[in-house]
């Protein structure tokens, strides 16, 4: 079942890190990755530039509207992702548990489904 892992991470964390502490730990997420990429569980995994890049876009009324960032309303934003394919949501926390960015940021687990809800009948 595919997995996607959120690493939601503090704004201005990474220019707190600075440059060389943050090429540090990029090579760490790569390194992750490349593990992943062996156990054949990853399916996708990219980094997000920061909210500065960013545009919010919404259509109301027929109408869009677009908000360039950064977007001083948000503690957290989304820093990359990793998409895995694995038989259960435990080995999915298993593998949130051993990410990296867990030790600065916080992983966010959530199976891949359907837009709407089903009520019971």
């Amino acid at each position: 079942m595919p997995y996607m892992l959120l690493i939601n991470e503090p704004t201005g964390q990474r220019e707190a890190r600075g440059r060389v502490e943050g090429e540090k730990v990029y090579a760490r997420m790569l390194d992750f990755a490349a593990t992943l990429q062996a156990r054949g569980v990853l399916q996708a995994a990219q980094s997000l530039a920061g909210l500065e890049q960013a545009t919010k876009v919404q259509v109301r009324d027929g109408q869009p509207r677009w908000v360039d960032g950064p977007f001083a309303e948000v503690k957290e934003m989304v820093g990359g992702y990793f998409l895995v394919d694995v038989p259960t949501r435990e080995e999915a926390l298993a593998i949130a548990a051993a990410c990296p960015a867990a030790e600065w940021a916080t992983i966010e687990v959530r199976n891949l489904g359907p837009c709407f809800h089903d009520l019971p009948a």
